[in-house]
């Protein structure tokens, strides 16, 4: 398979374009997927009868394939962004609901106990206590529902948006596969790039899972030197 690279450069703001759109899909059915995700997974977290009924909906959404998704979808929203945010949303439930729901349930009983015991409320409890302890777990359903948004929005060209999977179809429909290398490239660039980013976002947010580490690294020379 040989490249054009003149191709490449040539097309600079095109590639660019793509690029933006196809993260801006992705980003924003994370963002809506968090949005909905995070009260269902504490409603399922206190209510637990609902917890199969909410958990096995997600799952079934998710074994209806892409296409069909979008396909199902134009009557109601179009050939629009709208048609590929609310298919990717679909999918992003399904990781985001489980991974909320398990982190919440790791939150040890002693945290929230203790909470309680210093008169914190309910609501006040869940945002400072529970949700910070059950972010690493959150992160965790972020990160996999974002990699598969990235990857699923070129799905979307089959209905007339797909971000760089528009050039996937380009490069097959006049058999030329520069913009199919260049389209895969990116994409796999975009979700390495916003994977690498929520790690560091986690780094931040968790301060206090970095504390034993160094509390150890700390401790055993002294203990070396005994």
């Amino acid at each position: 398979m040989t490249i054009e690279w003149g191709w490449i450069s040539d097309h600079a703001g095109d590639l660019t374009t793509l690029t933006l759109s196809h993260l801006q899909a992705a980003l924003t059915a994370v963002l809506l997927g968090l949005l909905i995700s995070l009260p269902l997974a504490v409603l399922t977290h206190r209510v637990r009868p609902l917890r199969g009924f909410l958990l096995g909906l997600s799952n079934v959404l998710f074994t209806i394939p892409s296409i069909a998704v979008f396909v199902l979808l134009l009557p109601v929203s179009g050939l629009t962004r709208t048609t590929t945010v609310i298919g990717l949303t679909i999918y992003t439930l399904v990781v985001l609901l489980r991974n909320t729901v398990e982190g919440l349930d790791s939150v040890p009983a002693r945290a929230r106990e203790a909470a309680i015991a210093m008169g914190t409320g309910p609501l006040r409890t869940l945002l400072t206590v529970e949700l910070p302890l059950a972010l690493p777990v959150i992160m965790a359903g972020v990160r996999i529902a974002t990699v598969m948004s990235i990857s699923l929005v070129s799905v979307a060209t089959y209905i007339g948006d797909g971000g760089l999977g528009q050039l996937f179809t380009d490069g097959f429909q006049r058999d030329f596969p520069t913009p199919v290398a260049v389209g895969v490239v990116l994409t796999l660039l975009l979700a390495l790039v916003a994977d690498t980013l929520l790690v560091a976002v986690q780094y931040v947010l968790t301060p206090w899972r970095r504390q034993p580490g160094r509390a150890g690294r700390q401790a055993r020379p002294a203990r070396g030197r005994a």
